[in-house]
């Protein structure tokens, strides 16, 4: 049973970065496609980005690309979204989720394994 926990969350000015880590236990980040969700009041959890397992490619929603970096370190079994040039459309909720199959799926009930999440907040 894999567990994942995020942290990294807080509050930040508009322009300013953030960097989120989903640290795995009872798995390993690089055997499973991780994925980073959020969830903003009152709408439904959407796909930020992903990497897939093992090969290491990448995927972002279009609202984020250029801006958010998906990595992963193995040795720590982390992974990490680098968030910068943030927005107040980015306050949200942000979940990290991993399924063993390969390939970045951007539905939520594709992944059997969630944090419990970690709030960002942009604002000035």
């Amino acid at each position: 049973q894999v567990q994942l926990a995020e942290s990294g969350g807080g509050l930040v000015q508009p322009g300013g970065s953030l960097r989120l880590s989903c640290t795995a236990s009872g798995g390993t980040v690089s055997r499973h496609t991780m994925v980073w969700f959020r969830q903003a009041p009152g709408k439904e959890r959407e796909f930020a980005a992903g990497i897939i397992r093992a090969a290491g490619s990448t995927s972002y929603t279009d609202s984020v690309k250029g801006r958010f970096t998906i990595s992963r370190d193995n040795a720590k079994n982390t992974v990490y979204l680098q968030m910068n040039r943030l927005k107040p459309e980015d306050t949200a909720v942000y979940y990290c989720a991993a399924r063993e199959a390969i390939g970045i799926l951007w539905f939520a009930r594709a992944y059997a394994y969630w944090g419990q999440g970690t709030q960002v907040t942009v604002s000035s």
